[in-house]
């Protein structure tokens, strides 16, 4: 076999996993956007620069366990597992965070960016210690 055959034998698993990895993100960005009582999506567009940081670090905090899902999973049906896995987590640092700070799902539509980096890095750390969990 070629070095060319050799390097684009794994391209179906690729791209498998990337579609899987894709659509797994939407489906997280749908619950989310669901669970909180304010449209970020909207907010964005308005430029509100809390929600647009809290939003995106929920997305990285759940990007970067599903990595290393796809990385360390032995097959298909394994990566949705941690990722499942890595969805509820995140959902519970955003509830951690309304536990944490009341008034949260008021300030961040009112634009008080200080609850919006808090949300974005509580979801970003607790991405990464959840990542960093997922050794099996």
């Amino acid at each position: 076999m070629n070095i060319l055959q050799q390097s684009i034998s794994g391209l179906p698993a690729f791209i498998i996993y990337l579609a899987s990895a894709l659509a797994l993100l939407a489906v997280f960005l749908f619950i989310y956007i669901r669970i909180t009582p304010y449209r970020e999506i909207a907010l964005i567009r308005e430029g509100n620069i809390a929600a647009a940081i809290s939003l995106s670090g929920a997305m990285i905090g759940f990007t970067i366990p599903l990595s290393k899902a796809i990385a360390q999973s032995a097959n298909l049906p394994d990566m949705l597992t941690w990722a499942g896995i890595a969805l509820v987590v995140q959902l519970l640092a955003y509830v951690t965070a309304r536990l944490l700070i009341p008034g949260i799902s008021r300030d961040i539509p009112a634009g008080k960016i200080a609850q919006g980096v808090f949300l974005g890095v509580l979801s970003l750390a607790t991405g990464i210690l959840n990542s960093a969990c997922m050794t099996y």
